[in-house]
């Protein structure tokens, strides 16, 4: 029996690293194209939030399925304390 795949979210960072990944292309093809850098470094900031967004679906995937996988159950203290710790990850 297959145990099921606890990455609930590696759907939604494929499709966004794809995005950045279709970008990037666009962005060498504005290089060609002489484009000004104002516009690149526009381009380059979108494509580099994308990543850092990819990034953080993915960490935070993680912590909120394989961390409580791995600890299992917990008394209340101990389940609130890793609670409180997926919750102040997200301003990482």
């Amino acid at each position: 029996m297959t145990k099921p795949d606890p990455h609930h979210h590696h759907d939604a960072v494929a499709k966004r690293l794809k995005r950045a990944e279709g970008h990037l292309r666009s962005i060498l093809q504005m290089m060609e194209e002489h484009r000004s850098c104002l516009e690149l470094a526009q381009q380059l900031h979108a494509v580099e939030k994308a990543i850092s967004q990819a990034k953080k679906v993915l960490i935070q995937d993680h912590i909120d399925h394989c961390l409580q996988d791995a600890v299992g159950d917990l008394d209340a203290d101990k389940q609130r304390a890793i609670d409180e710790f997926k919750e102040i990850t997200k301003y990482l």
